[in-house]
């Protein structure tokens, strides 16, 4: 049997420690739990070869982003966590225009700073560049997104080409730090294709945008998690006479 650089852990307590993938970003990672999601999709990949952990954060940015991160992966719980790659999707609250939503915008330097901080942060807690995926937000369609504002009583507070701006940072910004990227921005306007078939409500995604998003995704996610073995025994490998001797060695 192969062995794998991401092995199966046992406590002193002989719990099993299954390796993890974890999505950290905004709502647009918060929601892609929901049926038919990108980060269900992944996570249905990966059944018994390792957890992939929801720390979607509805309406951050990558200012609050950088603070909270520390909490939830840090030195001290990173090797217990046994991480396999983080996604880092970030931007589409950044990029919110400054006159219309000052709370949530953070100007592009910054946003780009920002990545590279998270980068950073990461690598201190012993996740390295190669294992983190940056995605960068997808487009906006500003109609659809402009009633969405219209029915919460705001202005259209978010542009397509403010969009791009963070997103060719975001592609930057990787490439500064080692990190793979999934453009996002341009791969649903490539070709001059209709990206509004991508979004639900002019921002997040739809069905079919959450199986873009997957689909392009685990072609970057798959060569980081391709060394995982399989988790406990199949079922039909399992000692019957003598069950223990199966299920609680080590693999």
């Amino acid at each position: 049997m192969q062995r794998s650089r991401f092995p199966l852990k046992m406590s002193k307590f002989s719990t099993v420690i299954w390796p993890k993938v974890i999505l950290f970003g905004d709502s647009i990672t918060q929601y892609s739990f929901q049926g038919s999601g990108w980060g269900a999709e992944i996570a249905n990949k990966l059944a018994r070869k390792c957890d992939v952990v929801n720390r979607g954060l509805s309406g951050y940015n990558t200012r609050w982003a950088k603070i909270i991160l520390p909490r939830l992966i840090n030195s001290h719980n990173s090797a217990e966590n046994n991480i396999a790659a983080v996604t880092v999707f970030f931007g589409a609250n950044d990029c919110t225009l400054e006159d219309k939503n000052a709370q949530q915008h953070v100007p592009v330097q910054e946003y780009s700073d920002n990545l590279k901080q998270i980068t950073r942060l990461l690598a201190s807690a012993g996740v390295s560049a190669d294992r983190v995926i940056f995605i960068t937000p997808p487009p906006v369609h500003e109609a659809a997104w402009e009633k969405e504002c219209i029915l919460k009583g705001h202005p259209l507070n978010r542009h397509n080409s403010a969009a791009g701006q963070y997103a060719q940072a975001c592609v930057q910004a990787a490439a500064q730090c080692g990190t793979d990227v999934l453009d996002l921005w341009t791969l649903m306007q490539k070709d001059g294709q209709d990206y509004t078939v991508y979004l639900c409500d002019g921002l997040h995604l739809s069905e079919k945008g959450n199986q873009f998003v997957a689909q392009h995704l685990w072609g970057l996610l798959e060569s980081r998690v391709a060394d995982l073995p399989f988790m406990l025994p199949y079922w039909a490998d399992i000692d019957a006479k003598s069950p223990e001797s199966s299920l609680l060695c080590d693999q």
